[in-house]
């Protein structure tokens, strides 16, 4: 089943998701920036300096991939969106409550589908 969409409707999740995309490009690329200052290493450091900067390296690459894959998430609910699928969940093609979808956006599941993929983890 696809959700059909008005076009004025259709348009407002198109903006509000490309405008969540520059925004979490914004972020992403900072971070990328930031982990590469994070992990240069003086010749001064001792053992604890660079046991605090291997700290914040994993930091910084954790908050880096967390930023990529909610990037990845808009740029898939965008594609959804052109492909006339947004709103139906990728795994049972069932509808994702308009609820869900204003407080996320960018989810491809609905809440069953959801669940049952986190309890395989």
């Amino acid at each position: 089943m696809t959700l059909v969409y008005p076009e004025t409707r259709t348009q407002d999740i198109r903006i509000a998701l490309q405008e969540r995309r520059e925004e979490l490009d914004a972020e992403y690329t900072a971070a990328v920036a930031e982990s590469t200052l994070a992990g240069v290493v003086d010749s001064g450091d001792d053992v604890a300096d660079l046991g605090t900067k291997a700290f914040n390296r994993e930091q910084e690459f954790a908050l880096a991939q967390s930023l990529r894959t909610r990037l990845d998430q808009v740029v898939r609910a965008l594609e959804r969106l052109d492909a006339g699928h947004y709103g139906t969940c990728e795994t049972c093609a069932g509808e994702i409550p308009v609820a869900r979808l204003a407080a996320f956006p960018s989810v491809t599941l609905c809440v069953s589908c959801k669940s049952r993929s986190e309890s395989r983890y």
